[in-house]
């Protein structure tokens, strides 16, 4: 039986090969494991191999389980990859390290109202809908350029890169070449794309930090 911890080790082999294959350089892309759903018990084994950077998707889940395990493990890096409501900043900016969806005026605001009562200085990112999806949460393309300014300028939140979501019936590559696209115009240098099916393509077209749930821990029940 294929263990997650043998699984973590084929993606991060892949990854390497992808580094090599589009010339990235060894280590540029940061694999986060993308461990919503699954418990402190499923998340143990890929800890106990030495994978440290973990994405979660919702802040109660992630407070229920995550304090626990950095009590048990040091250097844990925890990334908040899923929607954020303004009424859970205080949490979120408490309990993770990393916020990947900011995504409206609102919730820049009140995460930094957050961040400086609690003295912490959180790298984000914005999200974008590339495919300007009406169900899908992030940016429309068309004014990231603004909100990048808003959130820098005056809100004040530190901006350093922007994520996507690709629709799943399209071809990830002009998603990913869209985000790339619209980083390098707002000299922002980090892409979060990629997950389990297309994580290989997003290193192509630049990813920093691809996130990678099923491919490590297996199928959400």
């Amino acid at each position: 039986m294929v263990s997650a911890a043998d699984r973590l080790k084929s993606v991060q082999t892949d990854i390497r090969e992808a580094e090599i294959e589009y010339g990235r350089r060894e280590g540029a892309v940061t694999l986060i494991a993308v461990s919503k759903t699954f418990q402190a018990d499923d998340i143990r084994p890929v800890l106990d191999a030495g994978q440290r950077v973990f994405g979660e998707n919702r802040v109660q889940e992630a407070m229920g389980k995550w304090p626990g395990l950095r009590s048990e493990y040091e250097g844990i890096e925890l990334h908040l990859i899923g929607p954020l409501q303004s009424n859970k900043a205080k949490e979120a900016v408490a309990t993770f390290d990393v916020i990947h969806t900011v995504d409206r005026p609102k919730i820049a605001k009140a995460l930094k109202a957050e961040m400086t009562k609690q003295g912490r200085d959180l790298p984000c990112f914005i999200q974008i809908n590339t495919g300007e999806e009406p169900q899908k949460a992030g940016i429309a393309p068309m004014d990231v350029d603004a909100f990048v300014r808003e959130c820098r300028e005056v809100t004040g939140l530190n901006i350093i890169g922007l994520m996507c979501i690709p629709p799943v019936e399209e071809a990830p590559g002009e998603h990913f070449a869209l985000l790339e696209k619209i980083a390098k115009r707002n000299g922002l240098s980090q892409l979060s794309m990629g997950m389990s099916s297309d994580y290989h393509t997003a290193v192509g077209f630049g990813a920093t930090h691809v996130r990678v749930g099923s491919a490590i821990f297996g199928l959400r029940g």
